[in-house]
């Protein structure tokens, strides 16, 4: 019997400093839990003969890896079956993954843990408890192999999905032995393999999910398709804060294929019909009248104004602290100031948010692609009305994420629609245009820096006023500390493992002044690291060159307390031999920061010519701790500099009557393939922690793009997109 589980008992939490976090307040008690029978049942995506809970062994020798982290092109499914796979024993041609619903794990406690795919926490935060998994699976298996043999478990071993009895010489396999070894009691804290002698994990094996995604088997949650389904297609206010006034149904309701027009909720309208097409174009010509509410006459030059202020407002929030910067401004031989502003950025998910729904008083039934199944479900689960017994979400392929897929609130739409047609299943996609304009986006920030030299041109002093948005003011308010929020400050922290600030300077001032516009912010890939490694290591290269000093010697001479800091910087700068001068024509620039658990640098060589930028190279090191897939790795550095780059040249969001004015990919750009610099990776694990890796080289782009164009130009570009000062790339 499953617990049941109302909507308001299931409580979901987004959103912490590093990232995303997940947190659940499931207030059925412990003898409800008792009742339930988490041993029963494999789900109905599970194979039998589950040794633990992570690994199943079919006859046929398939080793069935369940993986619940979400995988969206980053290689984490790949990267957490090599770990378990690891410790089994596997035989890696006979892997395959399964996926737990978030409702078997609820059906058994939890016991998967947490589902949630972002803040590159995959592999970092669940690589000892999966590693434990194969380990003491492995286990099981042997002892059912001396059972069988009546030996010693002490002389048996297990390598390549086979048992072997030392002495005698005899072998089961897998395959043989999975049905008695999933009655043994599941080991509790194995040993786990030293990183020196992984045989499978910390090799660059190809992703398991790459042949079915050529070949076009790969189901995308949008491909999703059922006997008797329908679409919709759904709009919003195209103001924030507005709401629906009125519509007229009468006017489209015979249109072709057309079978209702509903409201979704105070701010959205929708169609349902036999194709989406029919679905947009009826919604294209449904008469709708909007209540516009007060953001109406927000404009993006209303928002920097606002933002301004802030840079020199008495109200703020100290994120790191040292000694006295004031003094420091005082006794300086030489001061420095300026101001940087990062704008508002668009996920922009090459597959626009989309939903199936399958609605019935009794059942609700999802498929869709979500970075967190949990958070879909509790969607689910709120938006229906039902006991989460009665919900199943089912998680298909992501088409990308970039945070934008943590958020549930297309689920919650789509569910609200399919409540309106009981029992027929109906598909909602948001058209590209929705899906830009009425999504969640990168914060909006500037930047005020104020550094300070001594007579020795060392920096003694630096001052950084942050000005602009919180997103767990948004997304998370009970996170916030104090009234202020922690993850604004990504990258900058006195310590911690998370995003730690890489100098040692004597006096020392970051803050934060809060401006929270109406555009709601949410976590796009790097998050804050993003937008603070450019207001500091482009601040940090324009107090080197005031200083008269080279831009790497003068990041060392700060670095003597972080040395995993300057391990990476002294790394890129090997490679890219920047103690060399660069060819003719060629300028370099270089950066390093720290975020997500792990340590980035990188180097870029750009030329420019008539306002036209050809990057010819950008060389990253990153040290992550551990490496589980190195080829995987190279690949998420060379996809982070895709992103940030685009972001760099060809983002941006702004706003126009309140109203996001970039509709589709025509306006808010991306990198094409002939833009894009060739990219050397420099893996350096020092194999003693656990750090992220989709997101952390995303920070380094464009500060390295940015100081390699002030090197070639001698000017400094501080707001951004760069199509904005008529930059292009070549």
């Amino acid at each position: 019997m499953v617990p049941k589980m109302n909507r308001r008992a299931f409580v979901i939490g987004t959103a912490a400093a590093g990232g995303m976090a997940l947190g659940f307040d499931l207030p059925f008690g412990a003898a409800a839990l008792a009742q339930s029978s988490p041993a029963q049942g494999f789900g109905e995506n599970l194979s039998p003969n589950e040794l633990g809970i992570w690994v199943a062994i079919r006859p046929d020798d398939t080793v069935a890896i369940r993986v619940v982290r979400a995988e969206m092109g980053q290689g984490s499914q790949t990267g957490l079956a090599q770990l378990i796979a690891e410790e089994l024993e596997a035989d890696w041609s006979k892997v395959v993954t399964e996926y737990p619903t978030p409702m078997d794990n609820v059906k058994r406690k939890r016991a998967w843990g947490n589902f949630n795919s972002t803040g590159s926490r995959a592999i970092r935060e669940s690589n000892q408890y999966v590693r434990e998994g194969g380990a003491a699976a492995r286990m099981m298996l042997i002892q059912a192999a001396a059972n069988e043999w009546k030996v010693p478990v002490s002389e048996c071993s297990a390598a390549n999905s086979v048992v072997t009895h030392g002495p005698s010489g005899r072998k089961l396999s897998y395959g043989k032995l999975a049905e008695a070894a999933a009655k043994l009691p599941v080991p509790e804290k194995p040993a786990l393999k030293d990183p020196k002698d992984w045989k499978i994990a910390g090799k660059p094996l190809k992703r398991l999910d790459t042949r079915d995604k050529v070949d076009g088997k790969m189901v995308y949650s949008i491909d999703f398709t059922m006997p008797g389904m329908l679409s919709a297609a759904i709009k919003d206010c195209p103001v924030f804060g507005g709401k629906v006034k009125s519509f007229d149904a009468s006017k489209v309701v015979n249109m072709k294929g057309v079978k209702k027009v509903v409201q979704v909720d105070e701010k959205s309208i929708a169609v349902i019909a036999e194709t989406w097409w029919q679905a947009k174009t009826a919604l294209d010509a449904l008469p709708i009248e909007w209540d516009k509410g007060p953001n109406a006459n927000v404009s993006s030059e209303s928002i920097a104004k606002w933002l301004e202020e802030g840079l020199t407002a008495d109200t703020k929030f100290v994120g790191n602290k040292a000694g006295d910067v004031q003094a420091a401004f005082a006794g300086a031989a030489k001061k420095l100031e300026a101001v940087y502003s990062y704008p508002y950025q668009n996920h922009a998910c090459l597959e626009p948010m989309n939903a199936t729904v399958l609605y019935t008083p009794d059942k609700c039934e999802v498929w869709t692609s979500t970075q967190n199944g949990e958070a879909a479900f509790a969607a689910t689960i709120a938006a229906s009305g039902l006991p989460a017994d009665k919900c199943i979400v089912h998680r298909l392929m992501l088409g990308t994420g970039f945070g934008r897929r943590a958020r549930s609130e297309y689920v919650t739409e789509a569910v609200n629609i399919a409540k309106q047609m009981p029992g027929v299943p109906i598909k909602m996609i948001k058209s590209r245009e929705q899906d830009m304009t009425n999504g969640v986006y990168h914060p909006v920030t500037q930047c005020k820096l104020t550094g300070a030299l001594d007579k020795d041109n060392n920096l003694v002093g630096l001052h950084m006023r942050i000005s602009g948005q919180s997103i767990l003011a948004y997304a998370r308010p009970e996170a916030m500390q104090a009234g202020s929020d922690p993850a604004t400050f990504q990258g900058l922290n006195a310590g911690g493992t998370e995003g730690q600030f890489g100098y040692d300077i004597p006096n020392l001032l970051i803050d934060h002044s809060m401006r929270n516009p109406h555009l709601p912010p949410w976590f796009w890939r790097g998050v804050n690291n993003n937008q603070n490694a450019i207001y500091l290591e482009c601040f940090i290269d324009e107090l080197a060159h005031a200083a008269g000093q080279d831009p790497l010697a003068f990041r060392r001479k700060m670095m003597s307390k972080h040395p995993k800091h300057l391990a990476v910087l002294n790394a890129v700068a090997e490679r890219a031999g920047w103690d060399k001068p660069a060819p003719a024509g060629i300028f370099r620039g270089i950066c390093q920061h720290m975020g997500y658990g792990s340590y980035v640098a990188a180097v870029a060589e750009v030329s420019v010519k008539d306002n036209n930028v050809k990057m010819h190279r950008i060389v990253a090191a990153t040290n992550p701790g551990h490496a589980v897939n190195p080829a995987q790795i190279e690949r998420q550095i060379a996809g982070s500099f895709v992103y940030g780059l685009s972001a760099l040249f060809h983002g941006g969001i702004t706003v126009k009557d309140g109203a996001v004015v970039e509709t589709n990919f025509d306006t808010y750009g991306s990198l094409r393939m002939s833009e894009m610099p060739h990219v050397e990776s420099v893996i350096v694990p020092t194999n003693d922690f656990w750090g992220g890796v989709g997101e952390p080289t995303i920070f380094v782009a464009a500060p390295a793009v940015l100081n390699a164009i002030f090197a070639a130009t001698g000017k400094r570009y501080r707001s951004f997109p760069l199509k904005n000062h008529n930059l292009q790339i070549a």
